[in-house]
């Protein structure tokens, strides 16, 4: 049995779309309620560790998506009790949806690291470690016009090599169905050709006037964001912008496990 985690939304939805109705296959959520699916769909919290013990009840592998934006400690203790549980219930292979390796200079990268340390530690699990890139869809996000048309995000000349959400989805679901031959590999899984402010500006027919990292962070702060994502957005913005954050271009790991060339960052982002 595979039960995919984190199934309320963003990526753990895209999994599911990709499943289907796939016999053997389970999805986890906080609010089981919620979640429209076309398979069995169990309660999983990662915060009432009390509920996993059912939860993982019969499941041989464990698709962990990370278990959201949170601060360090709640993130990592999030991870530590699905981690004992799986354990715990004798599940066999676990795969991680991680963050890619130039994501270190990032403020979220901690919890990542540490999750992958625990699996590399675990005497019973096996498992694989999707390093995921930054989404297409974030750049999007964070890199878009004002009402003026002017995009402002302080990426100066820098470039980010994003990827599709959904080729994450469907490389995760690829593994996920046949992880033994995956087993004990750390995958980077970055878009193949880096973008940046200029070319995101000239698909959304915007003008590019890169602003400072002091601004954003002035602006976010006055926004409804999370007091611990303001660091989380201004850290990613000086990432890419100081030249951290562009992958090693040419085909990769990506790549392999989708069979196909990944999409165009550019494409996702002008919505095409």
């Amino acid at each position: 049995m595979l039960l995919v985690t984190g199934v309320n939304g963003g990526l753990g939805t895209l999994v599911l779309e990709r499943l289907g109705a796939r016999e053997g296959v389970v999805a986890g959520s906080r609010t089981p309620g919620a979640v429209k699916a076309r398979v069995p769909v169990r309660l999983v919290d990662f915060d009432r560790p009390e509920t996993l013990a059912e939860a993982f009840a019969g499941v041989r592998t464990l698709l962990l998506i990370s278990a959201g934006a949170a601060e360090d400690d709640v993130v990592i203790a999030r991870h530590g009790a699905a981690i004992e549980a799986a354990e715990r219930a004798g599940v066999e292979h676990v795969v991680y949806t991680s963050l890619a390796g130039d994501g270190d200079h990032l403020p979220y990268a901690l919890a990542h690291r540490w999750t992958e340390r625990r699996l590399r530690e675990s005497g019973t699990l096996r498992w694989t470690v999707l390093r995921n890139g930054l989404y297409a869809e974030l750049l999007a996000a964070i890199a878009a016009p004002g009402p003026d048309g002017v995009i402002t995000a302080p990426l100066g000349e820098g470039r980010l090599a994003a990827v599709a959400r959904a080729d994450l989805a469907e490389a995760a679901v690829n593994v996920a169905l046949a992880p033994a031959g995956h087993t004990g590999r750390t995958y980077e899984l970055v878009g193949e050709r880096a973008v940046g402010g200029a070319e995101v500006a000239g698909v959304l027919g915007a003008e590019y006037r890169p602003g400072r990292l002091a601004a954003a962070r002035t602006a976010l702060a006055a926004s409804d964001a999370f007091d611990f994502q303001v660091p989380m957005v201004v850290g990613t913005y000086s990432a890419i912008a100081h030249g951290f954050l562009a992958g090693p271009g040419g085909p990769g790991d990506l790549a392999a496990l989708l069979g196909r060339p990944p999409r165009p960052a550019l494409e996702v982002i002008a919505g095409r």
